[in-house]
């Protein structure tokens, strides 16, 4: 029997991660102009360019990549008590949707949040779906007022 292990993403995860991306926008948005395998190949390109800024976490049964959790890391702008400081996004939280409901979101949630803390980040934001504004709720995040946002 295997066991679900939440995990920094490794280069061979890549794949999968990309075909999961893949998966997230044709439920949501339908078939893109590009193919899968283009994609794909795009995507892991990107994310080993990327590795310095953006961090993979995935959630594994086995060999099975069920679902992936981004961390993107911002440099800010050094001050004369701080002069290295980073903030952190959560971004692309997915878990295949025939597991979810689960807490395996929220086990990627909290190990992303754990490594915005061991990278001393000074704060961690997200960009919510409707649906998931109460398991970020439920793993730390709140509301701020000194957030603000344009589109």
């Amino acid at each position: 029997m295997s066991e679900i292990v939440v995990r920094p993403a490794e280069e061979d995860d890549l794949g999968a991660v990309a075909r999961l991306r893949w998966r997230w926008i044709t439920e949501k948005r339908g078939t893109p102009e590009i193919t899968r395998e283009e994609f794909t190949a795009w995507f892991v390109a990107w994310a080993k360019d990327s590795e310095r800024s953006h961090r993979c976490w995935v959630v594994v049964d086995g060999e099975l990549v069920l679902g992936m959790a981004w961390l993107a890391v911002i440099q800010r702008v050094p001050t004369p008590r701080r002069l290295e400081r980073a903030s952190g996004d959560l971004q692309c939280v997915y878990v295949v949707p025939e597991r979810r409901d689960t807490g395996l979101g929220g086990r990627l949630i909290d190990a992303v949040v754990a490594e915005a803390g061991r990278l001393g980040l000074e704060r961690v934001t997200v960009h919510s779906s409707d649906r998931a504004i109460n398991a970020y709720a439920r793993h730390g995040f709140a509301v701020s007022p000194r957030l603000l946002q344009a589109e």
